[in-house]
């Protein structure tokens, strides 16, 4: 297109949405319980997104350039691109009105319905943002169905403020999408690339008739190799889709994102193309070695500040790189984030109680769009014009080198001293048999994955106690009240293996954070990890141990409560790892033994006080797996090691289990292998069973517990459905290797979810027994 409109000089692509006090997740649930209206809901997402333009101008962005980005989502900024191209499961095909999804249409896609699965969730790329899976066959009927990306436009322009509509793009929409039930083996919803284009062409034409400038459509497929597309079918869906979109009648000006990693040899492909801008990720990826062809017509927009990680850019070396890109002749080079903002918490303004020193190391989003407005001024005012930021940062940098704690040599010293024996546990034949003879399960063996609803009584009390309004010993008294009634709940529903619930627990990873050196917790990081689900990931800045025992207490008096066997409950290193903020001065593997050093304390004090099975939960192991395939070997062998580390000094008639859930698990069953854990449960009901045929390919030897049902969703699976899911195990997997149990935690869910569908759980596998 001529006369291609301004791209600001500095800019974000994307910042949190949902408020600084979850203002949306309330707004939504409360809708979801039938406490308030669709327009109330809508009401408090306007003021939201108004508030965000505000403060995002009070930082810095100018608001007459699109510098401000448009990227709003009530649940899922994927779900929001399949409404817009109207690809809604034929299952919801009632819920679409003339309007597209109302606000209730769009949630039972997420959730379900009754025997109407959900769309299913995986992680978005390497993060910890869990995203709806598309479903495109060849029969999905594409149409323009939503113009909410417009509406929310028009609303900003109507105050004065030019954003930028942001949206999943064509290739990675596809890319990221699962074929539909019944589709040709040789169907990939790629494939249907032509057939989206129109939606996107028309769309692109409604934001330009509404004043838009530029659009942002996000493309982080191009930066992965862990996606199941081919890299020569992506980099030539790259030339088709964006020949069709630049080649529009009507349109804004483009702007390609790529973030959570290096495009690779997708830049040049990109760059080939006549779209306006290209956005590189300089935290993750590389500056290129030299000029690129195609640069030269376009703005490259320099991810120099990491949106993934909540540490204080050293302002003087991000202006170097920024220098630097000036030498390959782009037509322009301006200052973005790696990532959307939105994988951190909102500002550090909101954290009264962290350590000043501490708090100087960080920088949360507000301190994010600060940093791209001091460097946009540096990088087209000169150095000079912001000295006094380039020291103020550089003295935040160096006192992390040195303050106390950053460095503990009798922590270094013990990850130093250890030898290979404390990897391995020995032949698991051996482990078999003796854990046989000391548990005396039945066949099919049933449990759940640990938590057990946080009940509001519950977060009371924890709250209660915060404040000190309950005592140490008020607040004990009230958890082991809890754990006792989840106890008596299992014996009554008739489960094989207990746990105790987990009641004293804020979040798997928070609550062993506050009981380990080396943490920090905040009071309002909040991040979104999917839909209306918020966690406060705490910030790992020093060498890690354990000062004492934090769990066996707990086990020890759940484990008095039953003569049935209890499990002790422990979050494992690399899931610590994946859901903190970790600390970027040494490399992931020598934090992840610290932190596997301190659970293996843990887990030898639960063993001696006669806990027999011990969990260590990773659900995040495929989460951390590097997007480009040549990186996978060295990340699974620190991750597996990190994690035998923790659980190779117990017994032999210890069972040691894990849990992995919402990933393709696909590419990493060697690894699944490699724990050497004796129990392995792994999200699939969602999916249908779909992880059964890989374990089956794999040979893989030891014990798994594929989840029947899905506790992400508040349906309660029938009877019948979760007997169709163990028969299909049963038919796939020895019998002597299967466990039944939930996909996850229930800590999300209520009792009157949870109870009917665990007795239906143990209905349907007195069933299948029956037929062994």
């Amino acid at each position: 297109m001529s006369n291609v409109p301004q791209f600001p000089a500095g800019s974000v692509l994307g910042y949190p949405r949902i408020g600084p006090r979850r203002e949306l997740k309330k707004a939504i649930e409360a809708f979801w319980a039938g406490k308030t209206s669709a327009d109330e809901v809508e009401a408090t997402a306007a003021d939201l997104r108004r508030r965000t333009r505000t403060r995002l101008a009070e930082l810095g962005l100018p608001t007459d350039v699109p510098a401000i980005p448009s990227a709003f989502s009530f649940y899922d900024h994927v779900l929001d691109a399949t409404a817009v191209v109207g690809a809604v499961p034929a299952r919801f095909a009632d819920l679409v009105t003339d309007g597209g999804l109302d606000l209730a249409g769009y949630s039972t896609v997420a959730r379900g319905r009754g025997d109407d699965l959900p769309l299913e969730m995986t992680k978005w790329f390497d993060t910890n943002y869990h995203y709806l899976v598309p479903e495109i066959g060849p029969e999905t009927v594409f149409s323009y169905s939503s113009d909410r990306p417009v509406r929310e436009f028009a609303e900003a322009l109507a105050e004065g403020v030019v954003t930028r509509p942001v949206i999943v793009g064509p290739v990675t929409y596809l890319a990221l999408a699962k074929a539909t039930e019944g589709s040709p083996e040789d169907f990939a919803p790629i494939d249907r690339l032509q057939d989206i284009l129109p939606v996107y062409v028309q769309l692109l034409a409604e934001l330009a008739a509404a004043g838009a400038t530029w659009v942002q459509l996000e493309e982080p497929a191009l930066v992965s190799d862990s996606i199941e597309v081919p890299a020569e079918r992506l980099l030539a869906a790259v030339v088709e889709a964006y020949g069709v979109l630049t080649g529009a009648e009507s349109r804004p000006a483009i702007f390609v994102a790529a973030p959570y990693g290096d495009l690779g040899a997708a830049l040049p492909v990109l760059a080939a193309t006549d779209v306006e801008a290209i956005g590189i990720d300089l935290v993750r990826g590389d500056v290129p070695a030299e000029a690129v062809p195609g640069l030269e017509t376009k703005t490259l927009v320099a991810g120099v500040i990491d949106g993934h990680n909540i540490w204080r850019a050293d302002l003087d070396a991000k202006l170097a790189i920024l220098e630097r890109l000036e030498n390959l002749g782009a037509a322009a080079v301006t200052v973005g984030t790696s990532t959307s903002l939105f994988h951190v918490p909102h500002t550090t303004e909101d954290e009264p109680n962290l350590d000043a020193t501490l708090k100087s190391w960080l920088a949360f989003a507000d301190q994010k769009v600060r940093e791209v407005v001091v460097l946009a001024e540096g990088l087209t005012e000169g150095r000079e014009a912001i000295h006094e930021q380039l020291l103020e940062a550089s003295d935040a940098v160096n006192s992390r080198k040195t303050a106390p704690g950053v460095v503990r040599p009798e922590v270094r010293d013990r990850v130093a001293a250890l030898t290979e024996d404390a990897f391995n546990r020995g032949d698991f034949e051996t482990r078999k048999k003796a854990q046989a003879e000391r548990l005396d399960l039945p066949p099919l063996p049933t449990t759940t994955i640990g938590s057990f609803p946080q009940t509001p009584e519950i977060r009371k009390a924890r709250a209660a106690f915060v404040k000190g309004e309950l005592t140490a010993g008020q607040y004990e008294d009230e958890m082991k009240a809890e754990i006792a009634r989840v106890v008596e709940l299992q014996e009554q529903i008739g489960l094989d293996v207990l746990v105790h619930g987990e009641p004293e627990r804020n979040d798997m990873v928070q609550y062993f954070a506050e009981n380990l050196d080396g943490f920090a917790v905040t009071e309002n990081g909040w991040v979104q990890s999917y839909g209306s689900r918020c966690t406060r990931p705490s910030i790992l800045w020093g060498d890690v141990s354990r000062p004492a025992p934090i769990t066996v207490a707990w086990a020890q008096y759940a484990q008095s409560l039953t003569q049935k066997h209890m499990k002790g409950m422990l979050t494992g290193p690399v899931t610590i790892l994946a859901w903190s903020f970790v600390r970027d001065d040494q490399p992931l593997g020598d934090t992840a033994n610290q932190v596997g050093l301190a659970l293996r304390d843990e887990i030898n004090d639960l063993e001696a006080a006669g806990i027999a099975i011990i969990q260590v939960d990773e659900p995040a192991l495929r989460e951390l797996l590097p997007l480009r395939a040549e990186d996978h070997a060295a990340y699974l062998d620190w991750s597996v090691r990190s994690f035998r580390l923790s659980t190779a000094g117990v017994r032999e008639d210890t069972q040691i289990h894990t849990h992995l859930c919402y990933s393709e698990f696909g590419q990493i069953m060697g690894a699944i292998d490699g724990l050497d854990a004796d129990v392995t449960s792994i999200e699939a009901a969602r999916s249908k069973m779909e992880i059964l045929g890989d374990i089956a390919a794999a040979g893989y030897p030891r014990a798994v517990g594929p989840g029947v049902y899905d506790i992400h969703s508040p349906r309660v699976p029938s009877e019948a459905e979760v007997t169709e899911l163990l028969a299909d195990a049963v038919k796939a997997i020895a019998v002597d290797q299967l466990w039944v149990n939930p996909d996850c935690g229930l800590k999300t869910r209520r009792y009157e979810e949870v109870t009917p569908s665990l007795e239906r759980i143990l209905a349907a596998t007195r069933t299948v027994r029956a037929t062994l």
